[in-house]
């Protein structure tokens, strides 16, 4: 894989996080040593990056590759993703909501109805089966 990312890879991602109204301004940008394999190399340079995006609090760290270039790509990239699956999620639960407006306001059938109506009455009768046991006077001799 090459080291650097295309400048069209940038303007697409740049495109992308315009439409998604992320901007440059909005992101806090660190860089930090890196972990894990690598050797030498990796525990002397600062190329995983950490990206703060102030307007939601979304925090992306990103260590995939040695190159601090590539990495800078793919947190951007990872942070476009985040913030569409909350787009998303906002529009189906929006989406829910209305769905379930609707069913509420809409009028029950007859069937379902007459079925309502004999679930009630076999829990009243439950309910009455439940109370004190009544011991009726008058009642066979001892």
């Amino acid at each position: 894989m090459n080291a650097f990312v295309s400048a069209a890879k940038w303007r697409a991602l740049a495109d992308r996080m315009r439409r998604l109204g992320i901007g440059e301004g909005e992101l806090v940008e660190r860089f930090v040593l890196g972990s894990g394999r690598g050797g030498q190399k990796l525990n002397k340079t600062s190329s995983c990056v950490v990206l703060r995006h102030s307007p939601s609090g979304i925090v992306v760290k990103c260590q995939q590759t040695r190159s601090r270039e590539l990495n800078r790509y793919y947190a951007r990239s990872e942070l476009c993703e985040r913030i569409q699956g909350r787009l998303d999620a906002e529009k189906t639960e929006r989406a829910q909501r209305a769905a379930r407006i609707r069913r509420q306001k809409q009028r029950r059938s007859r069937r379902q109805k007459e079925r309502m109506l004999q679930e009630k009455k076999r829990r009243a009768q439950k309910k009455r089966l439940r109370g004190p046991i009544r011991v009726e006077e008058g009642g066979q001799g001892a």
